[in-house]
């Protein structure tokens, strides 16, 4: 029995020649007499040029899409200040129940608004963590009391059972950043009870 012999494909022969690139796709083959790092560098010139083929074939198949034009004016112009006290369109609630959804408004008074200590609301029209609430409860003093009780658990269950009141908690800031945050996890709290 002869033992079987070695034949050379064209690809090889065509890989091996010098100045021959290899067809796209193709797998380069182990050569005699080279070591990994050769074997490597193959795999990268392959590669490089699926790359190549890839990019010219995204930019021949997206041609034809038509996207307007970007204003970068407007991209980069800061936000419009708005005045404390001024009358919003209220965005739309990630929460659907009554309490959560006013405890959610609320927080978002607050961050538009501006925050305060020691009043409901102050001369700038800025508002506590209560006078948001009772803003945004629009009169109902049953839902103000609701999600005042569901605040105030909250509070309790970060900062403790010692926390008075809403209105103590509020006047022991120095700014509304953790007021604000705290109707935040309220409304959370009260959209898990369903409320």
């Amino acid at each position: 029995m002869q033992p079987p012999r070695h034949t050379t494909t064209a690809l090889q022969a065509r890989a091996e020649t010098p100045g021959v690139a290899p067809p796209i796709g193709a797998k380069p083959g182990p050569q005699p007499g080279h070591g990994l790092e050769a074997r490597m560098a193959a795999v990268k010139e392959d590669m490089d040029a699926r790359l190549a083929l890839a990019a010219i074939a995204y930019e021949v198949n997206a041609a034809h899409i038509e996207t307007p034009p970007v204003d970068w004016s407007d991209i980069a112009a800061p936000p419009t200040p708005i005045a404390p006290g001024t009358p919003t369109t209220p965005a739309p609630s990630p929460y659907t129940t009554p309490i959560a959804a006013l405890l959610h408004r609320a927080s978002l008074r607050l961050q538009e608004g501006g925050w305060c200590a020691g009043a409901l609301t102050d001369e700038e029209g800025r508002l506590c963590s209560q006078g948001a609430i009772r803003r945004e409860s629009r009169g109902d003093r049953d839902l103000e009391a609701q999600a005042m009780n569901v605040l105030l658990e909250a509070i309790r269950r970060r900062f403790g059972p010692h926390v008075e009141s809403v209105p103590s908690f509020n006047d022991a800031w120095a700014n509304g950043r953790e007021p604000t945050r705290m109707l935040e996890q309220a409304s959370i709290l009260a959209d898990a009870r369903g409320i």
